[in-house]
């Protein structure tokens, strides 16, 4: 049976149509609803041409780099090899997740978020009586725009050097550049979170009761501050962790046991616990999860495709460009150890 993923035309252009990715390109040529039912549903479209050119990249069995350049066709396949490779890497290394209330993707480098600050009384939900007024929470936009950031490293590497490598082996290098990625936005996302988006939004800090010294009560008297929003989710560098490892109601069995079993560390204060070094030591950042921050992209990962075709690898980059914007500034706070 002839499928129609086997007589598609591959070319450098299917990188350059606006808004669209290598992938979606392929899907509009090539859509999943063609194999339902058979042996390829499942696979994604850049998945079934690995398969039409036989090029696998992952186990003992993997291939050799020079294999996705055995034909021209195959060739253009080899740029998204690279951004899925790297993507995999950023996912895996990725804490952002966590933090943000919503993500929004952009055609562009201009982006204006929106945010909503209610004063105590219309945070309220009172009864409205008959004909009186209903309150009114006022949404607008940020006076600053969301400044984006580009973040990426250079692929340094002859073709001669890494032909023969094995494409399982070589992705280990691709997912590590993906973690790199990873960890600078999230770097900028907690800075955002710290010192605001420039829109006059930097969080609140507490300090401790007693200097250099956290404390149970400390931790819940900074949880109480942020009625209405939750405390649901707290950023601690190796420090701060340190500190909290060390108070007796974090040394529960139960979350013992649930560190030991997941890997994830439980508050008794219900909150996610997640340590970064890109906190600076001595803070510990809380927020709502729910309400906190928008983070803004520039579209995936990006390739220079043009030289990987050509298999010009000496200095291809690869880059994601995003920003972060504080939505509702009460969602995170600081709490100074």
């Amino acid at each position: 049976m002839a499928y129609p993923f086997e007589h598609l035309k591959l070319e450098k252009g299917m990188y350059q149509e606006s808004g669209r990715s290598f992938t979606e390109t392929l899907a509009r040529l090539d859509p999943d609803e063609a194999y339902q039912g058979t042996a390829l549903e499942g696979l994604d479209p850049f998945q079934r041409q690995l398969k039409r050119f036989d090029i696998k990249v992952r186990g003992m069995g993997s291939d050799v780099v020079d294999k996705f350049f055995s034909t021209s066709q195959s060739a253009v396949l080899f740029p998204e090899y690279i951004a899925r490779s790297v993507r995999q890497g950023m996912e895996e290394a990725d804490l952002l997740p966590n933090l943000l209330a919503s993500t929004t993707e952009i055609q562009g480098m201009d982006y204006r978020s929106i945010t909503s600050v209610p004063d105590g009384e219309s945070k309220k939900l009172r009864r409205v009586e008959e004909g009186a007024a209903i309150p009114a929470t006022t949404v607008k936009t940020q006076e600053n725009l969301v400044r984006l950031h580009k973040r990426g490293r250079m692929l340094v590497a002859s073709y001669e050097a890494i032909r023969y490598q094995k494409l399982d082996l070589f992705s280990v290098t691709l997912r590590q550049i993906g973690a790199h990625i990873a960890r600078t936005q999230l770097e900028d996302g907690v800075k955002v979170l710290m010192e605001g988006d420039g829109n006059k939004n930097p969080a609140e800090v507490t300090n401790v009761k007693a200097s250099g010294t956290l404390t149970y009560d400390d931790l819940v008297a900074f949880w109480a501050k942020f009625d209405p929003y939750t405390l649901n989710t707290i950023l601690v560098p190796n420090d701060v962790m340190v500190k909290l490892l060390k108070l007796p109601e974090f040394q529960n069995p139960m979350t013992g046991l649930n560190f030991q079993g997941t890997g994830q560390l439980s508050t008794p204060l219900g909150a996610k616990l997640l340590r970064t070094a890109a906190v600076p030591a001595g803070k510990l950042i809380g927020l709502d999860s729910r309400y906190a921050m928008e983070m803004v992209t520039g579209g995936g990962v990006s390739v220079e495709y043009d030289k990987l075709i050509d298999r010009q690898l000496e200095r291809a980059a690869i880059t994601s460009i995003a920003g972060f914007a504080k939505i509702y500034p009460d969602a995170s706070k600081v709490l100074a150890v």
